[in-house]
């Protein structure tokens, strides 16, 4: 049998699980150690004689990636092909408004669409949630308030995400397993209580996997990720992934500006007169001075 085009549909290290064109589902493996398979990824495969497995022997050109830096340097790819970007938070555990914001700087550069779901809503809301969720539907970012315990809005996320290929990611213990269980379309990932001495979420998703939705589409569950940080090639990189900072950069006095000690700074102005919101700057400042240490260390 020649070789055919494949989505990979779940990674397991060096093992994967395809997809194939033909609507064939079979297991794979890669060709040489250079090649590194994602979710969502088309690739090449072809049958391994006297084997179940195939061969995947190229991956085909990436039309976006949600990736990270690794501790040698180098870029570690954790999805691609991402239509929509999922992003969950909760009440508990406590919200980490920082990490959303890398988040949706990571949606703006890949580009993808970013919506916010603020699961546990039969829960009362933790103090300052709601002055921090209404800046982010004021920067016209979606934002949908979810239950995976009753099942409020549930069916509204699968309609929303439709036929797209969405990414779920978010803190631990925020429920992305048990909403990705329902609008699945007979998914059953494991899912686990926040810990009770830490009250962080206890890892439970050890592989990516995609799956499909009722809708039509697919859904990625990937590991939680407490500290998550996009790729900043640059400070004016940054600058585009932070929409309010973007759009008050063109009244900067210096086409250069970064937004942090320079002089006529509209960026700063819009900080001090209320306009961008003082905790999403200091997000903004918080990634350039990312930016400026990854340079210096890998240039």
């Amino acid at each position: 049998m020649p070789d055919t085009n494949a989505t990979v549909t779940a990674t397991y290290s060096r093992r994967m699980r395809l997809l194939l064109d033909t609507g064939q589902e079979v297991g794979a493996r890669i060709h040489g150690k250079k090649l590194k398979t994602v979710c969502a990824d088309r690739v090449r495969a072809e049958p391994i004689p006297g084997e179940p497995d195939w061969l995947i022997t190229e991956i085909g050109v990436r039309r976006n990636v949600l990736d990270r830096p690794d501790s040698r340097g180098n870029t570690e790819v954790l999805a691609a092909n991402i239509d929509r970007l999922v992003i969950v938070a909760a009440g508990l555990p406590k919200p980490d408004w920082f990490v959303l914001d890398r988040y949706l700087c990571a949606a703006e550069l890949m580009p993808a669409g970013a919506l916010i779901v603020f699961n546990k809503s039969d829960h009362e809301l933790p103090a300052g949630a709601a002055d921090a969720l209404a800046v982010y539907t004021a920067l016209g970012y979606e934002l949908l308030n979810t239950s995976a315990t009753t099942g409020h809005n549930l069916a509204e996320l699968g309609a929303m995400l439709g036929s797209s290929t969405a990414l779920v990611v978010g803190q631990s213990g925020v429920g992305k397993s048990s909403i990705i269980n329902i609008i699945s379309d007979g998914a059953e990932l494991r899912t686990s209580a926040v810990s009770n001495k830490t009250r962080e979420g206890k890892h439970t998703t050890v592989n990516s996997i995609m799956l499909p939705t009722a809708a039509g589409g697919s859904i990625i569950d990937s590991p939680g990720v407490r500290d998550y940080a996009p790729v900043f090639r640059s400070q004016s990189e940054v600058q585009a992934g932070f929409i309010e900072i973007q759009t008050a950069a063109t009244g900067c006095r210096f086409a250069n500006c970064l937004h942090l000690r320079e002089p006529d700074c509209a960026v700063k102005s819009g900080v001090e007169r209320g306009k961008i919101a003082a905790r999403r700057y200091e997000s903004y400042r918080r990634a350039v001075v990312l930016a400026e240490r990854a340079q210096k260390k890998y240039r």
